[in-house]
Formats: structure tokens, C-alpha cells, sequence
């Protein structure tokens, strides 16, 4: 059974869980998007699209990034933070973990620097949160940006993953290429094992 996410929650207990980048200046904005040449690092949006964490090291990267966001939050909060996102009927997660083992977690991630952010994907396109485009525009400009930077990288490939499991369109190789506008090859060629095992699993869960 699959379950809604709950982000109320989070709205509710005024959780940051999305933050563009503070540091990297785009090369290209306008009221739709930011274009990074080169990628940013800096750009944290958990739970956007569909996709549920199916990993503890997924988890564990998902906690590191809210801790980061949130220093204000104290022990106890990100503990019940934690065990929110958690359990499994709210619908961040497809597996259920041992109350042991979450603690475990969240004492490692708590003792972490917070002045080091955590790593990212990196990301070229970022559009900005009040515009009312479909997911297809938005798929065109992401395409037609990286195309015509000529350079394809594993992050591209995730980032239109993510977009057509999104749309509940099933993620092929030739599906991606047509949205990068490149040949299949390029994408084989750029596609390592994680990815390939990524995409299995968001086409799992359509």
C-alpha cells in the first residue's frame, strides 16, 4: 500500500526542507529559472518529487540535510523529526526501521559539523517556487539548457529520472536521451551502476 506524504508536518513544526543556493551565483535567471554553467552544489529540495527514500543510506542523507537546515532544532526535536519521517504511514519512507537502529542514526548525523554541508547532487536548472509551469515545459527547458551546454553528467541523467517518475511515465534510456537531446550512447556511457539501480526502483514504485 502506498501512502501519501505528510508534509503538514513539517509545515506545521516550520521545518526547513528546501533551500536554493545562497553562495553560487547563476549564469543565467529569470523569473522562471536559475541556470548554473557549471552546476551548484547548494541546492537542498527534499522531498519534491515522488520518489520515497528506499535506503538507509538515503535516510541518513535525508536527516543529515534537515539537521543542517534546521539548527535550531535540538536533540529531543530532530529525534521526534526523525522518527516522523520514519514511520512508514506517513509516507516519506517504503521500509520501516528498528527504533534501535533510527537512534543509532540520529546520534551520528547530530554529531556531525554543521558547518560543513553535506553533499549533493549537482544541479544545473533550478526553477523557482511561485511559477505555474507543467512538468512538461519544465522538462523542455531542463533539456534544451543542458543540451546546448554539450556536456551530459550522472546528475543530468537523475534529474530527468526523477521528472518522468514524477510524471508516472516509465524512465527508459531513449526517453532520457530525447529529453538531453543526445544519443542513447551518451547516456549508457554516462549512466553508472547507483543510477542504473535508481532507475529500476523509481520504476518500481509506479
Amino acid at each position: 500500500m502506498s501512502h501519501e506524504r505528510n508534509l503538514k508536518y513539517l509545515n506545521d513544526h516550520r521545518i526547513i526542507y528546501r533551500q536554493h543556493p545562497i553562495n553560487d551565483i547563476p549564469d543565467q535567471e529569470n523569473e522562471v529559472y536559475m541556470f548554473y554553467l557549471n552546476g551548484t552544489h547548494e541546492c537542498y529540495e527534499l522531498f519534491r518529487s515522488k520518489a520515497k527514500i528506499t535506503t538507509y543510506k538515503s535516510l541518513k542523507w535525508h536527516l543529515l540535510v534537515l539537521w543542517y537546515l534546521n539548527p535550531k532544532l535540538d536533540q529531543d526535536q530532530f529525534m521526534q523529526l526523525a522518527e516522523f519521517i520514519c514511520h512508514k504511514p506517513n509516507g516519506f519512507v517504503s521500509f520501516a526501521i528498528h527504533a534501535e537502529l533510527l537512534r543509532k542514526i540520529v546520534y551520528e548525523v547530530s554529531m556531525l559539523d554543521l558547518d560543513e554541508p553535506p553533499r549533493n547532487k549537482l544541479r544545473k536548472v533550478i526553477f523557482k517556487p511561485n511559477h505555474r509551469m507543467s512538468k512538461e515545459e519544465k522538462l523542455r527547458i531542463v533539456g534544451e539548457l543542458i543540451g546546448r551546454s554539450k556536456r551530459i553528467h550522472a546528475d543530468d541523467i537523475y534529474q530527468c529520472m526523477l521528472d518522468l517518475n514524477d510524471m508516472s511515465k516509465k524512465i527508459t534510456i531513449n526517453k532520457i536521451a530525447g529529453l538531453l537531446d543526445c544519443s542513447s550512447r551518451t547516456i549508457h556511457r554516462n549512466m553508472c551502476e547507483q543510477l542504473k539501480r535508481e532507475k529500476e526502483l523509481l520504476n518500481k514504485q509506479l
